[in-house]
């Protein structure tokens, strides 16, 4: 029976110069007894036999190493996707000899996190050409994913050895969190409700400059045709459409994740998905939304929160100070912290299973999420509370 320490010396030996296969222990052991019965016997065609058996094993074990000379890979850069889908990852194979390159193999050795390394199969690379190779990965949690190794493996021509040789090309695949669609979310659409008075002044001036026009392009399909400017388009010969101006009350809101605290791994995660799920329903409710970790500080812009919320991991060193002045809607799993909160913001509180307690504040309005149930429903529920205007 063969141990874990003979596969690893074998690996090795592999790695560094070549294995023989199991024809090629097969080969050398029959030569090996050929050269004994020869030895013996004084038989010459024993070896004749024995010698040609030894001379291609010889062969065969430099003929690998050498079929790996002048062979160089090179990476394509991974475009980011959200958990759940699947990574396209390219390779490229150069041959910059003189001779074909064929019966190789190609191994991307990918993290421990992100799934086994994926191998290819290659019969012919021709002179001075390439080879490009394809694949699509599933991922399954989000994360920022590095690793470099790429390995080729050859047993041309004769499959008796086998050689192995490594290279360090680096890359980083990005896999962003999921984005829940929301329909609504009254926890965001709260914020902002003491300064009422301000926000319906900011209301009547947009319809007031509803009409007021930016500035005129060219008719697409599906555009209104009240949008259309007859004269502008009379005088160019083509339909010319208003594009109008938008103004918005400019509501700051903070989407603020405990990431400097402890978590389960599971609520954590789910806690990821919630921040980005609400701050990009707060871009489109048209806030002016930044994300806050103990990491990362104040982020803003979708592909860099998408990113920040890709790399962030619980108990984090607190690099960054909460800011205290602008509304926070505050993601946590502590029911504590929901108490340090000013009037004017809210929190999100994900319950560990068999929690017995949730957080009860007078003055801010907040939500309990329950773990194992449907996150996008639980998010789109009114919040425990919610403070009266005072007029």
């Amino acid at each position: 029976m063969i141990n874990s320490r003979d596969l690893n010396f074998a690996d090795w030996l592999e790695r560094r110069w070549v294995t023989p296969s199991y024809a090629g222990w097969l080969l050398l052991v029959l030569a090996i007894c050929l050269f004994g019965a020869a030895t013996n016997s004084m038989a010459g065609w024993l070896y004749v036999i024995s010698g040609i058996s030894f001379a291609l094993l010889i062969i065969a074990a430099i003929l690998p190493w050498r079929s790996l000379r002048q062979l160089q890979l090179e990476r394509f850069p991974i475009q980011p996707v959200s958990a759940g889908e699947n990574l396209t990852i390219t390779l490229q194979l150069y041959n910059n000899y003189k001779e074909p390159k064929n019966l190789l193999q190609v191994w991307d050795v990918l993290p421990a996190g992100l799934g086994r390394p994926q191998g290819k199969a290659i019969e012919l690379v021709a002179p001075k050409d390439f080879y490009q190779w394809s694949y699509f990965q599933p991922t399954h949690q989000r994360g920022v994913y590095h690793w470099q190794k790429l390995e080729l493996r050859s047993g041309a021509p004769l499959g008796l050895f086998w050689c192995r040789r490594s290279q360090a090309l680096p890359v980083k695949a990005i896999v962003y969190p999921q984005v829940l669609k929301l329909q609504q979310c009254p926890l965001v659409d709260a914020i902002g409700t003491e300064d009422q008075d301000k926000i319906q002044s900011d209301r009547h001036y947009q319809a007031a400059t509803e009409g007021i026009t930016k500035t005129l392009r060219a008719y697409r399909f599906g555009d209104p045709t009240r949008l259309i400017h007859w004269r502008s388009s009379a005088r160019l010969d083509q339909f010319m459409v208003r594009e109008l101006e938008v103004v918005t009350g400019g509501q700051e809101l903070v989407i603020a994740l405990d990431s400097g605290s402890s978590w389960s791994a599971e609520i954590f995660e789910e806690a990821v998905i919630a921040a980005a799920s609400l701050y990009f329903y707060a871009v489109r409710a048209q806030l002016n939304v930044r994300l806050w970790t103990a990491g990362a500080g104040l982020v803003a812009g979708g592909r860099s929160v998408l990113e920040a919320l890709a790399a962030v991991q619980m108990e984090e060193s607190d690099q960054h100070e909460l800011p205290r002045r602008i509304p926070l809607l505050w993601i946590t799993g502590r029911a504590d912290s929901v108490q340090d909160l000013a009037s004017y913001s809210r929190w999100l509180y994900f319950a560990p299973p068999g929690a017995s307690s949730s957080p009860h504040s007078a003055l801010r309005a907040g939500l309990t999420v329950e773990v194992g149930k449907d996150l996008s429903q639980q998010l789109q529920r009114p919040p425990n509370f919610s403070p009266r205007i005072v007029s």
